[in-house]
């Protein structure tokens, strides 16, 4: 009786036996540390993660029957979510409140000081003064020029000289501070952090990027590299910041530290919140997360998403950086309606937008990828100063490049009243006009105006050429600021335009039917509104987050469908260029595994061709169900580098049975040579359901490890067509998937294989895909 005679060497009874009780070999029926969390820089399974968590959500389901305390703790699991999300909320929107103020503090630092208070901002400063006049709102004695300061004189050569040096001086330090905290504490908080979010977000692994010293230093870097003048924004990074307190507070609650899947859907809604908190958008920041950065959106998360989007913008508005009690810096009211026949200049401003993009893609693309092959990449703090240095210099003589982007962007937004004492609005009043004050006619262009133009057209020039070269360098740097600077450059000097030629030639069959002489038919904000559209729109190839973000972050309402025009535009100049935006080409050069779902695979290749192993290469490797030894398996692991074996059920009919982890495999082999006694070298590792037979009682005690087979693995036969298996692993988030003839085990198509195929059918270089 083989079965009592195994029971006899274990030292249960027969009856014990059966039912797998008081047995040695099951001792993984305690669930040990460290299943099911994986390497760096791999792949995590989506199936798995779903039904961990579904098995999670079942053993807390039934325990909440039994007693009153379960119940509580099941009903503080279902909150955990909406607490996460209030955390979330609560600190990025603190944080993107201090950012703003900071910058704008280091900003003017760079021109002078507030001698009340060293704290305070120019604009701040001028606001407690009294001694200032509506004239000269920005010149009151309490703020300083640094010349005036240090000579007592603020007009002149010298001073001159001496405001310039010092400006390039600021500038210099905070990009030199800003880089050699990125290098020495956090390398991962250089760039601008959406392209390794998407690939997060898709199920790759990045250890640290999400971590506390990534959070602390790219916070402080961001206000450094935004207040050095650099032509780049704080919207991406914010993005990554956001993640960052995302992944903090994940770390409280055990439902989302343990499960990868679940925390991911934390990550989604995070990124909504930072760009909510960018852009004062809460509804542009779903809409962008769902639309660019997200892979796997349930509508859970969309509800989620919007409760942190919301709490992120409340926070923001309680802080209130910008002391006009609005989300944004670019607030504008404009009154009058648009007209059809503007559609002509916006859809041309679109255009304008799309070949940018395509531009400053290749230029930037082009660029990196010489940093990353030559000796360039070999002195990241020597680049970044050399190219601060570079633009402090260019910029201060242009009054328009000097102050900081979103400034001048929210002054290129800005309507014409009768209250605005800036250079674009030097108009030729009128003298004997008597209207409303809001509602000011079209008038002929003054001197001031002209000046402005060639100003913005040299500004306009200039960050083109920079924002190329300075994207990707080894500090935080976003690219939504810049991008808009420079549509909204191109279109207010098109407006202007339209604006002087409806006004000289209001006869004109285009200007007869809506612009009477002495109406005010053309609003130039508007026009560098609908570039600024343009312009995001062909770096990044969004179009409804876009437009969205767009109309919260300026409030112009009835200017939709100008702006869809643009972004539609733009989107369809861009993606004949190339398909890829921005991000996508920044992962495709950093080679992360990430599979997009909107590429198309139209290749007639089938599974075959693409699976391991290939025919010159060796079989592949194996773990049979009852005939491998530990040693077997721990010399396996030690020579190979696979994720995982296949269990089969004999090498000779190679029948398959399941699939086991690399990982699980380790820790549970390991864990047995622990705690378990008789298990050795040459100890039997067995899969099947019973027990095998043990001949002698000398015979070394066998190692059970059922429990970590996973008996559902993905099979596809020889025969599938690549296109389905791309979209499997794109639709299920698989991480590999074994490839079968009538029961019998062919080969194994993992994330890498299918990435590498589709690189191979593009012509481009398969090794591309470096990340193992």
């Amino acid at each position: 009786d083989t079965e009592s005679q195994g029971a006899s060497s274990t030292g249960a009874t027969p009856s014990e036996e059966m039912n797998g009780t008081g047995n040695l070999m099951d001792f993984l029926d305690e669930p040990f540390p460290d299943v099911g969390t994986y390497e760096d820089f791999h792949t995590i399974d989506w199936l798995r993660e779903k039904s961990r968590d579904t098995d999670r959500h079942r053993k807390i389901t039934t325990k909440s029957k039994e007693s009153y305390w379960e119940l509580i703790k099941s009903l503080l699991d279902a909150w955990s979510g909406w607490v996460v999300m209030l955390l979330i909320g609560m600190l990025t929107g603190t944080l993107a409140g201090v950012i703003d103020l900071a910058v704008d503090w280091m900003t003017d630092l760079k021109e002078g000081v507030c001698l009340s208070a060293f704290y305070y901002s120019h604009e701040q400063c001028c606001w407690t003064s009294n001694e200032t006049t509506f004239d000269d709102r920005d010149k009151c004695p309490q703020w300083q020029k640094w010349a005036e300061l240090m000579t007592g004189h603020s007009e002149g050569a010298g001073a001159y000289v001496l405001n310039y040096f010092l400006y390039v001086l600021w500038a210099l330090l905070f990009s030199f501070l800003a880089v050699s905290l990125v290098r020495v504490f956090a390398p991962y908080a250089c760039g601008s952090g959406i392209p390794e979010i998407k690939t997060i977000l898709s199920g790759f692994i990045i250890r640290g990027y999400l971590g506390k010293w990534t959070l602390l230093i790219k916070t402080v870097t961001l206000v450094l590299a935004v207040s050095s003048g650099l032509s780049l924004g704080k919207e991406g990074p914010l993005v990554h910041v956001a993640c960052c307190c995302g992944n903090l507070f994940c770390s409280l609650f055990s439902k989302y530290s343990k499960n990868e899947g679940k925390r991911r859907e934390v990550l989604s809604a995070a990124a909504a919140a930072g760009v909510s908190v960018a852009f004062g958008a809460p509804i542009g920041g779903v809409l962008f997360s769902l639309e660019e950065v997200s892979y796997y959106f349930p509508l859970k998360t969309l509800w989620r998403s919007f409760f942190a989007a919301l709490v992120a913008a409340f926070t923001l508005r309680a802080i209130n950086p910008f002391g006009n009690s609005r989300l944004v810096l670019f607030y504008v009211e404009y009154h009058t309606p648009w007209y059809m026949a503007e559609l002509v200049p916006f859809i041309l401003l679109g255009v304008f937008g799309g070949l940018w993009g395509t531009l400053f893609i290749r230029g930037n693309i082009a660029w990196c990828r010489r940093r990353k092959t030559t000796l360039l990449g070999k002195y990241p703090v020597l680049e970044v100063i050399v190219i601060t240095g570079i633009t402090a210099v260019l910029a201060f003589p242009n009054p328009y490049t000097r102050r900081s982007t979103s400034e001048l962007i929210s002054e290129l937004f800005n309507d014409c009243g009768a209250l605005e004492s800036s250079q674009l609005c030097d108009y030729v009043n009128n003298p004997n006009m008597s209207r409303p004050v809001d509602d000011i006619p079209d008038r002929p262009a003054g001197p001031g105006v002209y000046t402005a133009l060639w100003q913005l057209a040299l500004a306009l020039i200039f960050k083109i050429v920079i924002t190329i070269f300075t994207f990707g360098m080894k500090i935080p740097s976003g690219l939504f600021i810049p991008s808009m600077a420079v549509g909204a450059i191109a279109g207010r000097i098109v407006g202007i335009a339209v604006e002087q030629m409806a006004y000289h030639h209001h006869d004109w069959i285009i200007f007869k039917n809506w612009c009477r002489p002495g109406a005010d038919c053309v609003t130039p904000g508007l026009y560098a509104m609908v570039g600024a559209a343009a312009c995001l729109g062909g770096v990044t190839r969004m179009t409804v987050s876009l437009v969205v973000i767009m109309f919260e972050l300026t409030g112009g309402l009835e200017y939709i469908v100008p702006l869809m025009a643009a972004a539609v535009t733009s989107k369809w100049v861009a993606d004949a260029f190339g398909k890829e935006g921005i991000y996508e080409s920044h992962i495709q050069l950093n080679g992360y595994p990430y599979l997009d779902v909107r590429d198309e695979f139209t290749h007639r290749t089938l599974a075959t061709d693409v699976m391991r192993p290939r025919r010159s290469e060796p079989p592949l490797a194996v773990l049979t169900q009852d005939s491998t030894t530990v040693e077997d398996v721990e010399t396996l692991i030690k020579d190979t580098d696979y994720n995982g074996f296949p269990v089969v059920v004999s090498r000779e009919s190679e029948r398959l049975i399941g699939f086991v982890q690399r990982r699980e495999l380790t820790v549970a082999i390991k864990t047995a040579r622990q705690k378990q006694d008789g298990v050795v070298s040459s100890s039997v590792v067995y899969f099947t359901e019973d027990n095998p037979q043990v001949a002698e009682a000398c015979d070394p005690q066998p190692l059970k490890l059922r429990r970590i087979l996973n008996l559902s693995p993905f099979t596809v036969t020889d025969h599938t067509p690549m296109e389905t298996v791309v979209d499997i692993f794109r639709k299920l988030g698989l991480r590999q998937c074994l490839v079968t003839r009538s029961g019998r085990l062919l080969g194994i198509i993992t994330k890498k294989d299918v990435l590498r195929h589709m690189a191979q059918m593009m012509n481009q270089d398969p090794e591309s895909i470096m990340f193992n």
